[in-house]
Parts: structure tokens; sequence; C-alpha cells
């Protein structure tokens, strides 16, 4: 099993987080791991990028030029990161904050609202979370429970009152593409 994942945005977004969560349950699921963030020199605002690898077997290269999977939260990740998606693989769109106009007809496309969900829920920064778990239900590359259960060793200790709501999240994006 080999599973590629660019997740981008803006800063503020989780980005960042949401690829170093994917990573931590990764990890406990004993697969092989690489987490690659990237983002502007603006931590709110600018441009926010991570790419996750998981595999049963080694990983040769850190480098993912074209990503088997991406999670868009942005218009500008859109525009920038939708074509270079690999043939094949499979994109999740949040719509809430995309004009998804781009067309192709070579790659699975997810289209979910994912702020929208999360306001519903309580807090529109948990998208990253709606957004996460709805892609982790559909490539099933790891559990949500792995996710669940890897927020204490990712969350910082001041912010752990907000486990139940990420995990509400999760759950509501998984429930969202079921």
């Amino acid at each position: 099993m080999y599973e590629d994942v660019l997740v981008a945005g803006f800063g503020g977004q989780g980005i960042i987080f949401t690829g170093k969560l994917l990573s931590y349950a990764g990890l406990r699921e004993s697969k092989e791991v690489v987490y690659f963030p990237s983002y502007g020199a603006e931590m709110r605002g600018g441009t926010a990028n991570c790419t996750v690898i998981l595999s049963t077997s080694s990983i040769a290269s850190p480098i993912v030029s074209r990503p088997q999977n991406i999670i868009m939260m942005s218009q500008p990740s859109y525009l920038k990161f939708f074509p270079r998606i690999k043939k094949g693989g499979q994109a999740l769109i949040n719509t809430s904050l995309i004009r998804d106009e781009l067309v192709r007809d070579d790659i699975e496309i997810i289209r979910i609202p994912a702020n929208q969900i999360a306001e519903k829920i309580g807090d529109s920064r948990v998208a990253n979370m709606v957004a996460l778990g709805a892609w982790v239900k559909k490539s099933k590359v790891v559990s949500l429970e792995s996710l669940v259960e890897s927020f204490p060793e990712v969350i910082s200790p001041g912010r752990l009152n907000l486990l139940p709501l990420n995990e509400k999240a999760l759950r509501e994006g998984a429930r969202f593409v079921s």
C-alpha cells in the first residue's frame, strides 16, 4: 500500500495540523510515513501546504511532484494544484471556498462544503477536520479511530478542550461521504 496526499490552503486553516495528525495516525498503524510541510512567510492568510506519504513499505523519496490525492481548502490552492493530480487520483474540494470551474474526467472528485458543515457543528475553524474525515473515509488510508487516538499527541496541551469538537468534525466529514 502506498498513498500520498497534498493538503493545501492558506495559513490559519489548519493545513499543517491536518498533515501532522494524518502522519501520527499512520505511525499509530505501523505505516512508514513522510510528512513534509511548506508554508509562506505569513502564518495567517499566506499559502500553506503539506505532503504526507503513507506506505506499508519503505518510501524512496519525500518529494511528490504529481500527487495521487489532494485536499484543497482554498481557491488559490485549487487553481495551483488541481492540474497536478496524477491520472486516476482523487481530489477533495472544499466547495465552501472554492469555485469548482476546472474540468477533469480522469480523477475522482469529492465535493464537500467543509466550512458550512464545521459552522453547523459549532466552529468554522474545524473545516480542516471535516475535510480530513471525508478523505480518510473515502481513501481508507488510516482509520478514523487512529486519527482520534492521535489527537492528544498532536494538539497543544492548552487546547485539549477542543478534542471533542475536532472528533465531531472528523466524524461529520466521514458521514457526509458515506
